[in-house]
């Protein structure tokens, strides 16, 4: 294995705790905050479209129009820098102090990217899917990625919170996989079998340094 020369970070529930952003769905809902919550849990444990948790809360309700509605009121689905999760600063400007190439890559809309750029994270580059034309788990999302950065997939590691769209198809895409273990994805998939093909395990991104190291 080539020696790491770079780390990708995933968005939602890696460098961003999207707690927030589900309870404003909630609320947009009309149902507890906790049920909500509970029901993504079952969904994703299940494996069904997220969608889904909608549906069982409120069948027939309009996603799209509610979508719309909330970017009228001003309460739509925009990460802030309030959502960093503590570690996410101090990890990245840890890494890239000890000489890694950072970059930030998603699944996110086209008012993400402008977003993370203005909290100031320590990052060499800072893409999405919505720019890249290509959402994960797809093998380009990963190409392009690459590419952009300039590295071999076996010099890179990638870090999410999802096995199906981080894990595997960073492992597929021949590079080093990351899966930290928090949020709704990471909290249920943790508890899969195929948790257990992630390269690395973590609970924290304070513990990503020493991991690399070791």
């Amino acid at each position: 294995m080539a020696k790491l020369r770079a780390v990708f970070f995933d968005v939602g529930e890696t460098l961003i705790d999207e707690t927030r952003l589900l309870h404003g769905w909630a609320d947009a809902l009309g149902v507890d905050r906790n049920e909500f919550l509970a029901v993504l849990d079952d969904v994703i444990m299940r494996d069904e479209p997220i969608r889904q948790v909608f549906e069982r809360l409120r069948p027939g309700f309009d996603v799209a129009a509610a979508r719309a509605q909330r970017k009228r009121d001003g309460t739509d689905f925009l990460i802030e820098v309030r959502d960093l999760y503590a570690d996410a600063r101090p990890s990245l400007s840890t890494l890239v102090q000890s000489g890694l190439f950072v970059g930030i890559a998603g699944n996110q809309p086209p008012t993400a990217k402008a977003a993370l750029q203005s909290f100031g994270l320590d990052a060499h580059l800072i893409t999405t899917s919505a720019e890249l034309g290509v959402t994960k788990p797809s093998a380009d999302f990963f190409r392009q990625m690459l590419e952009l950065g300039g590295f071999r997939p076996d010099e890179c590691a990638y870090v999410g919170d999802r096995v199906d769209n981080d894990v595997i198809p960073a492992q597929a895409a021949g590079m080093t996989a990351i899966f930290i273990e928090r949020g709704p994805w990471g909290r249920v998939h943790t508890r899969r079998g195929d948790a257990a093909r992630a390269d690395i395990r973590v609970t924290e991104l304070s513990q990503i340094a020493a991991a690399i190291a070791a």
